[in-house]
Protein backbone atom coordinates (compact mmCIF):
# COMPACT_ATOMS: atom_id res chain seq x y z
CA UNK A 1 0.00 0.00 0.00
CA UNK A 2 1.46 3.55 -1.25
CA UNK A 3 0.42 6.52 0.95
CA UNK A 4 1.47 10.78 0.08
CA UNK A 5 1.22 12.95 2.73
CA UNK A 6 0.34 16.59 0.41
CA UNK A 7 1.33 19.50 2.53
CA UNK A 8 -0.11 22.99 2.29
CA UNK A 9 0.88 26.00 4.54
CA UNK A 10 3.43 26.83 7.12
CA UNK A 11 6.41 25.28 8.24
CA UNK A 12 4.36 23.41 11.01
CA UNK A 13 2.25 21.84 8.99
CA UNK A 14 5.25 20.36 7.06
CA UNK A 15 7.13 19.21 10.30
CA UNK A 16 3.41 17.76 11.33
CA UNK A 17 3.31 16.03 8.04
CA UNK A 18 6.58 14.51 8.18
CA UNK A 19 5.82 12.97 11.54
CA UNK A 20 3.11 11.15 9.25
CA UNK A 21 5.05 10.29 7.03
CA UNK A 22 7.05 8.20 9.39
CA UNK A 23 3.56 7.59 11.66
CA UNK A 24 2.29 5.78 8.33
CA UNK A 25 5.72 3.85 7.27
CA UNK A 26 5.88 2.35 10.72
CA UNK A 27 2.23 0.88 9.88
CA UNK A 28 3.72 -0.69 6.67
CA UNK A 29 2.66 2.02 4.11
CA UNK A 30 5.37 3.00 1.42
CA UNK A 31 5.43 6.86 1.74
CA UNK A 32 5.91 9.69 -0.14
CA UNK A 33 5.56 13.69 -0.12
CA UNK A 34 5.13 13.82 -4.00
CA UNK A 35 2.20 13.98 -5.44
CA UNK A 36 2.04 10.74 -7.88
CA UNK A 37 -0.40 7.27 -7.79
CA UNK A 38 -1.22 6.67 -4.25
CA UNK A 39 -3.68 4.08 -2.10
CA UNK A 40 -4.44 6.69 0.53
CA UNK A 41 -3.60 10.30 0.53
CA UNK A 42 -3.47 12.44 3.46
CA UNK A 43 -3.73 16.34 2.92
CA UNK A 44 -2.43 18.63 5.69
CA UNK A 45 -4.40 21.69 4.98
CA UNK A 46 -4.02 25.60 5.86
CA UNK A 47 -6.29 28.28 6.52
CA UNK A 48 -4.17 31.26 7.26
CA UNK A 49 -5.79 33.14 4.54
CA UNK A 50 -9.09 32.98 2.17
CA UNK A 51 -6.69 31.93 -0.70
CA UNK A 52 -4.63 29.37 1.58
CA UNK A 53 -8.01 28.06 2.12
CA UNK A 54 -9.45 27.68 -1.13
CA UNK A 55 -6.34 25.71 -2.48
CA UNK A 56 -6.34 23.40 0.08
CA UNK A 57 -10.42 22.48 -0.97
CA UNK A 58 -9.02 22.56 -4.70
CA UNK A 59 -6.12 19.97 -3.44
CA UNK A 60 -8.62 17.27 -3.12
CA UNK A 61 -9.33 17.21 -6.90
CA UNK A 62 -5.21 17.31 -7.39
CA UNK A 63 -5.13 14.05 -5.46
CA UNK A 64 -8.27 12.67 -7.21
CA UNK A 65 -6.54 12.96 -10.50
CA UNK A 66 -3.49 11.08 -9.23
CA UNK A 67 -5.80 7.92 -8.70
CA UNK A 68 -9.61 8.50 -8.60
CA UNK A 69 -10.66 6.03 -6.45
CA UNK A 70 -8.09 6.45 -3.68
CA UNK A 71 -8.81 7.40 0.28
CA UNK A 72 -8.47 10.83 1.03
CA UNK A 73 -7.92 11.69 4.54
CA UNK A 74 -8.04 15.76 5.24
CA UNK A 75 -6.36 17.71 8.57
CA UNK A 76 -5.13 20.30 9.47
CA UNK A 77 -7.00 24.35 9.55
CA UNK A 78 -8.87 24.68 6.75
CA UNK A 79 -10.85 21.64 7.66
CA UNK A 80 -10.78 22.34 10.92
CA UNK A 81 -12.53 25.46 9.96
CA UNK A 82 -14.81 24.44 7.70
CA UNK A 83 -14.83 20.41 7.91
CA UNK A 84 -17.78 19.96 5.77
CA UNK A 85 -16.44 21.54 2.73
CA UNK A 86 -14.18 18.55 2.31
CA UNK A 87 -16.18 15.89 3.69
CA UNK A 88 -19.01 16.64 0.73
CA UNK A 89 -16.19 15.94 -1.42
CA UNK A 90 -16.02 13.43 -3.64
CA UNK A 91 -13.05 10.60 -2.32
CA UNK A 92 -13.12 12.68 1.28
CA UNK A 93 -13.50 9.39 3.77
CA UNK A 94 -12.29 10.81 6.93
CA UNK A 95 -11.78 14.78 8.21
CA UNK A 96 -10.08 15.57 11.09
CA UNK A 97 -9.08 19.23 12.48
CA UNK A 98 -5.69 20.62 13.04
CA UNK A 99 -5.29 20.09 16.77
CA UNK A 100 -4.87 16.48 17.32
CA UNK A 101 -3.02 15.49 14.37
CA UNK A 102 -2.09 11.97 15.87
CA UNK A 103 -6.00 11.03 15.30
CA UNK A 104 -5.14 10.56 11.78
CA UNK A 105 -3.23 7.63 12.57
CA UNK A 106 -5.37 6.21 14.75
CA UNK A 107 -8.20 6.90 12.70
CA UNK A 108 -6.91 5.96 8.97
CA UNK A 109 -9.68 3.28 8.61
CA UNK A 110 -12.51 5.15 9.47
CA UNK A 111 -15.13 7.34 7.57
CA UNK A 112 -16.59 10.57 8.59
CA UNK A 113 -15.92 14.24 10.22
CA UNK A 114 -14.34 13.47 13.45
CA UNK A 115 -13.78 17.11 15.52
CA UNK A 116 -10.80 17.63 17.79
CA UNK A 117 -12.75 19.22 20.29
CA UNK A 118 -10.85 21.22 23.15
CA UNK A 119 -6.64 21.00 22.55
CA UNK A 120 -5.71 19.58 25.67
CA UNK A 121 -1.62 19.31 25.92
CA UNK A 122 1.03 19.08 23.42
CA UNK A 123 0.24 16.51 20.80
CA UNK A 124 2.69 13.93 20.46
CA UNK A 125 3.72 12.45 16.81
CA UNK A 126 6.52 10.52 15.81
CA UNK A 127 10.05 11.98 15.33
CA UNK A 128 9.35 13.32 11.90
CA UNK A 129 10.59 11.49 8.17
CA UNK A 130 13.63 13.17 7.77
CA UNK A 131 13.25 14.66 4.02
CA UNK A 132 15.81 17.44 4.34
CA UNK A 133 19.41 18.03 5.64
CA UNK A 134 18.10 20.30 8.22
CA UNK A 135 15.32 18.92 10.84
CA UNK A 136 12.86 20.73 12.29
CA UNK A 137 11.43 20.02 15.81
CA UNK A 138 8.32 21.02 17.47
CA UNK A 139 8.55 22.85 20.25
CA UNK A 140 4.78 23.95 20.62
CA UNK A 141 1.58 24.79 19.32
CA UNK A 142 -0.86 27.25 19.88
CA UNK A 143 -1.56 30.72 20.12
CA UNK A 144 -2.67 32.90 22.44
CA UNK A 145 -1.73 36.11 21.01
CA UNK A 146 -5.33 36.90 18.64
CA UNK A 147 -4.36 39.25 16.44
CA UNK A 148 -7.24 41.03 15.06
CA UNK A 149 -6.76 39.15 11.51
CA UNK A 150 -5.97 35.82 12.72
CA UNK A 151 -7.54 32.66 12.63
CA UNK A 152 -5.06 30.72 14.01
CA UNK A 153 -5.67 30.70 17.68
CA UNK A 154 -9.54 29.69 17.23
CA UNK A 155 -8.47 27.28 15.13
CA UNK A 156 -4.64 25.43 16.76
CA UNK A 157 -5.86 26.53 20.09
CA UNK A 158 -4.18 27.81 22.66
CA UNK A 159 -0.57 27.81 23.24
CA UNK A 160 1.07 24.57 24.86
CA UNK A 161 4.37 23.79 24.79
CA UNK A 162 6.27 20.30 24.52
CA UNK A 163 8.08 18.80 27.50
CA UNK A 164 12.41 19.73 27.62
CA UNK A 165 12.99 15.96 27.48
CA UNK A 166 11.04 14.98 24.60
CA UNK A 167 12.77 17.75 22.15
CA UNK A 168 16.25 17.02 23.78
CA UNK A 169 15.67 13.49 22.97
CA UNK A 170 14.48 14.16 19.51
CA UNK A 171 17.18 16.40 18.78
CA UNK A 172 20.18 13.95 19.86
CA UNK A 173 18.51 11.33 17.41
CA UNK A 174 17.97 12.73 14.49
CA UNK A 175 21.49 13.33 13.95
CA UNK A 176 21.23 16.47 11.56
CA UNK A 177 23.63 19.45 12.10
CA UNK A 178 21.32 22.05 11.58
CA UNK A 179 18.02 21.98 13.95
CA UNK A 180 15.10 24.25 13.36
CA UNK A 181 12.94 25.31 16.37
CA UNK A 182 9.39 25.36 14.87
CA UNK A 183 6.15 26.25 16.44
CA UNK A 184 2.77 28.70 15.90
CA UNK A 185 4.52 31.09 18.73
CA UNK A 186 7.38 29.48 19.71
CA UNK A 187 8.42 32.84 21.66
CA UNK A 188 5.56 31.42 24.34
CA UNK A 189 7.37 27.90 25.18
CA UNK A 190 7.15 27.62 28.68
CA UNK A 191 7.86 23.81 30.22
CA UNK A 192 7.82 24.40 34.16
CA UNK A 193 10.57 27.31 34.85
CA UNK A 194 11.94 26.68 31.25
CA UNK A 195 11.35 29.44 28.78
CA UNK A 196 12.88 29.64 25.35
CA UNK A 197 15.94 30.91 26.42
CA UNK A 198 16.30 28.25 29.13
CA UNK A 199 15.76 25.63 26.32
CA UNK A 200 18.76 26.94 24.01
CA UNK A 201 20.88 26.34 27.27
CA UNK A 202 19.69 23.06 27.67
CA UNK A 203 20.36 22.23 23.89
CA UNK A 204 23.45 23.99 23.30
CA UNK A 205 25.71 20.66 24.25
CA UNK A 206 23.82 19.36 20.79
CA UNK A 207 26.80 19.09 18.04
CA UNK A 208 24.70 20.84 15.65
CA UNK A 209 23.37 24.64 15.05
CA UNK A 210 20.37 25.77 16.25
CA UNK A 211 18.07 27.76 14.39
CA UNK A 212 15.19 29.65 15.43
CA UNK A 213 11.83 29.97 14.25
CA UNK A 214 9.17 33.09 13.80
CA UNK A 215 9.85 35.25 17.14
CA UNK A 216 7.70 37.93 18.68
CA UNK A 217 9.54 41.00 19.53
CA UNK A 218 8.65 40.61 23.00
CA UNK A 219 10.83 37.81 23.67
CA UNK A 220 13.65 40.14 22.34
CA UNK A 221 15.75 41.28 25.42
CA UNK A 222 19.39 41.92 26.65
CA UNK A 223 19.26 38.71 28.58
CA UNK A 224 17.73 36.64 25.92
CA UNK A 225 20.10 37.57 23.26
CA UNK A 226 22.96 37.48 26.03
CA UNK A 227 21.40 33.28 26.92
CA UNK A 228 21.70 33.04 22.39
CA UNK A 229 25.08 33.86 22.88
CA UNK A 230 26.47 32.26 26.10
CA UNK A 231 24.85 29.12 23.91
CA UNK A 232 27.08 29.26 20.76
CA UNK A 233 25.39 26.72 18.55
CA UNK A 234 22.48 29.23 17.81
CA UNK A 235 22.95 31.25 14.80
CA UNK A 236 21.97 34.77 14.29
CA UNK A 237 19.26 34.49 12.45
CA UNK A 238 15.44 36.34 13.68
CA UNK A 239 12.46 36.03 12.01
CA UNK A 240 11.02 38.74 13.69
CA UNK A 241 6.96 39.23 13.27
CA UNK A 242 5.94 42.78 12.41
CA UNK A 243 2.93 43.10 9.70
CA UNK A 244 2.57 46.38 9.86
CA UNK A 245 5.16 49.60 10.00
CA UNK A 246 2.56 51.82 11.55
CA UNK A 247 1.92 52.23 15.49
CA UNK A 248 -1.56 53.06 14.88
CA UNK A 249 -1.89 49.66 12.26
CA UNK A 250 -0.06 48.05 14.81
CA UNK A 251 -2.59 48.90 17.59
CA UNK A 252 -6.14 48.18 15.20
CA UNK A 253 -4.08 44.71 14.57
CA UNK A 254 -3.64 43.67 18.20
CA UNK A 255 0.05 43.42 18.02
CA UNK A 256 1.62 44.36 21.62
CA UNK A 257 4.39 46.98 20.25
CA UNK A 258 4.66 50.46 18.42
CA UNK A 259 7.09 50.72 15.62
CA UNK A 260 9.82 52.33 17.73
CA UNK A 261 9.61 49.18 20.35
CA UNK A 262 10.14 46.99 17.23
CA UNK A 263 13.31 49.11 15.45
CA UNK A 264 14.63 49.60 18.68
CA UNK A 265 14.70 45.11 19.15
CA UNK A 266 16.13 45.46 16.34
CA UNK A 267 19.00 47.69 17.33
CA UNK A 268 19.42 45.36 20.52
CA UNK A 269 19.93 42.68 18.22
CA UNK A 270 21.98 44.10 15.85
CA UNK A 271 24.30 45.60 18.93
CA UNK A 272 24.62 41.85 20.32
CA UNK A 273 24.80 40.22 16.86
CA UNK A 274 26.28 42.91 14.37
CA UNK A 275 26.45 40.15 11.11
CA UNK A 276 22.46 38.91 12.07
CA UNK A 277 20.32 38.46 9.72
CA UNK A 278 16.19 39.87 10.55
CA UNK A 279 13.51 38.73 8.75
CA UNK A 280 10.09 39.47 8.81
CA UNK A 281 6.26 39.60 7.45
CA UNK A 282 4.87 42.54 6.36
CA UNK A 283 0.26 42.88 5.51
CA UNK A 284 -0.18 45.68 2.56
CA UNK A 285 -3.89 47.21 2.79
CA UNK A 286 -5.25 45.93 6.44
CA UNK A 287 -8.76 47.68 6.59
CA UNK A 288 -7.61 50.61 8.83
CA UNK A 289 -4.04 51.21 6.48
CA UNK A 290 -4.07 55.09 5.21
CA UNK A 291 -1.44 56.00 2.49
CA UNK A 292 0.41 57.09 5.32
CA UNK A 293 0.76 54.42 7.82
CA UNK A 294 1.43 52.52 4.35
CA UNK A 295 4.53 54.30 3.61
CA UNK A 296 5.81 53.63 7.40
CA UNK A 297 5.50 49.96 6.23
CA UNK A 298 7.77 51.19 3.33
CA UNK A 299 10.17 52.95 5.47
CA UNK A 300 10.36 50.43 8.29
CA UNK A 301 12.32 47.99 5.37
CA UNK A 302 15.59 50.16 5.38
CA UNK A 303 15.15 51.38 9.00
CA UNK A 304 14.99 48.12 10.36
CA UNK A 305 17.86 46.71 7.78
CA UNK A 306 15.99 43.54 6.75
CA UNK A 307 17.34 40.62 5.26
CA UNK A 308 14.24 39.39 3.65
CA UNK A 309 10.69 40.54 3.94
CA UNK A 310 7.43 38.18 3.28
CA UNK A 311 5.12 40.79 2.27
CA UNK A 312 1.34 39.79 1.29
CA UNK A 313 -1.56 41.27 0.80
CA UNK A 314 -4.55 41.53 3.78
CA UNK A 315 -6.77 38.72 3.60
CA UNK A 316 -10.17 39.01 5.79
CA UNK A 317 -10.70 35.75 7.34
CA UNK A 318 -14.09 35.05 8.98
CA UNK A 319 -14.76 34.77 12.58
CA UNK A 320 -12.06 37.59 13.49
CA UNK A 321 -12.59 41.12 14.55
CA UNK A 322 -11.18 42.69 11.89
CA UNK A 323 -12.94 41.05 9.44
CA UNK A 324 -16.32 43.46 10.56
CA UNK A 325 -14.19 46.64 9.47
CA UNK A 326 -14.07 48.04 5.76
CA UNK A 327 -12.24 46.14 3.93
CA UNK A 328 -9.95 48.28 1.14
CA UNK A 329 -10.42 47.72 -2.56
CA UNK A 330 -8.41 45.26 -3.81
CA UNK A 331 -6.55 46.83 -6.59
CA UNK A 332 -5.45 49.44 -3.54
CA UNK A 333 -3.96 46.37 -1.30
CA UNK A 334 -2.38 44.99 -4.62
CA UNK A 335 -0.28 47.98 -5.44
CA UNK A 336 0.70 48.04 -2.33
CA UNK A 337 1.92 44.55 -1.72
CA UNK A 338 4.15 45.40 -5.15
CA UNK A 339 5.69 48.66 -3.79
CA UNK A 340 6.37 46.72 -0.20
CA UNK A 341 8.14 43.88 -2.87
CA UNK A 342 10.54 46.51 -4.23
CA UNK A 343 11.17 47.83 -1.53
CA UNK A 344 12.08 44.94 -0.14
CA UNK A 345 14.25 43.58 -2.83
CA UNK A 346 15.95 46.94 -2.48
CA UNK A 347 16.50 46.00 1.20
CA UNK A 348 17.87 42.26 1.32
CA UNK A 349 20.13 43.46 -2.03
CA UNK A 350 21.75 46.05 0.55
CA UNK A 351 21.79 43.29 3.21
CA UNK A 352 23.96 41.02 0.30
CA UNK A 353 26.05 43.41 -0.65
CA UNK A 354 27.84 43.52 3.19
CA UNK A 355 28.47 40.23 3.14
CA UNK A 356 30.29 40.12 -0.52
CA UNK A 357 33.63 38.93 -0.16
CA UNK A 358 33.53 37.54 3.06
CA UNK A 359 33.98 33.85 4.23
CA UNK A 360 30.83 32.04 5.51
CA UNK A 361 29.95 28.49 6.63
CA UNK A 362 27.09 27.29 4.69
CA UNK A 363 25.09 23.91 5.28
CA UNK A 364 24.39 22.31 1.90
CA UNK A 365 20.77 21.08 0.88
CA UNK A 366 20.03 19.54 -2.21
CA UNK A 367 19.93 22.86 -3.97
CA UNK A 368 22.27 25.52 -2.32
CA UNK A 369 22.49 26.08 1.28
CA UNK A 370 22.20 28.41 3.98
CA UNK A 371 24.86 30.26 6.10
CA UNK A 372 24.18 31.25 9.74
CA UNK A 373 22.61 33.95 9.12
CA UNK A 374 20.49 32.99 6.63
CA UNK A 375 22.06 34.52 2.98
CA UNK A 376 20.93 31.63 0.38
CA UNK A 377 24.45 30.11 -1.24
CA UNK A 378 25.34 28.10 -3.86
CA UNK A 379 28.67 26.68 -4.97
CA UNK A 380 29.92 24.01 -7.77
CA UNK A 381 31.22 20.57 -6.28
CA UNK A 382 29.05 21.40 -2.62
CA UNK A 383 28.12 17.88 -1.30
CA UNK A 384 24.14 17.49 -0.02
CA UNK A 385 24.28 17.71 3.70
CA UNK A 386 28.14 18.79 3.43
CA UNK A 387 29.14 21.64 6.12
CA UNK A 388 31.85 24.08 4.14
CA UNK A 389 33.75 27.02 4.61
CA UNK A 390 33.24 29.20 1.17
CA UNK A 391 33.76 32.67 0.07
CA UNK A 392 30.71 35.01 -1.03
CA UNK A 393 31.46 36.08 -4.67
CA UNK A 394 28.38 37.57 -6.50
CA UNK A 395 24.82 37.68 -6.31
CA UNK A 396 23.25 34.33 -8.30
CA UNK A 397 19.21 33.20 -8.23
CA UNK A 398 17.91 33.96 -4.88
CA UNK A 399 21.39 34.20 -3.01
CA UNK A 400 24.63 33.91 -3.66
CA UNK A 401 27.27 32.15 -5.79
CA UNK A 402 30.43 31.23 -3.40
CA UNK A 403 33.79 29.38 -3.57
CA UNK A 404 34.05 26.58 -1.32
CA UNK A 405 37.00 27.11 0.11
CA UNK A 406 37.22 23.70 2.24
CA UNK A 407 34.57 21.16 3.87
CA UNK A 408 34.53 21.21 7.88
Amino acid sequence: MKACVFTLGCKMNEVESASLMQGLEELGYEVTDTLSYADVYVLNTCAVTAEAEKKSRQAVARVRKCNPSARIVVCGCASHNHPQAFAQKAGVTLVTGARRKDKVLSLLREEGVFPDGEEGGFCELPAPKRTKTRAFLRIQDGCNNFCSYCLIPYLRGRTRSRSKEAIVNEAALCGAKEIVLTGIDISSYRDGETDLSGLLTVLSALPARVRLGSLEAGVITEEFLAQMKEAKNVVPHFHLSLQSGSSAVLKKMNRHYTREEYLNKCRMIYNAFPSAAITTDIIAGFPTETEEDFLQSVSIIAEAGFARVHCFAYSPREGTLSAKMKDLPAEVKRQRTERLIRAAEAAEQNYLARFMGSEQTVLFEEEGGYTENYIRVYAQGAREGSLCRVILKERYQDGVRAEILKEL
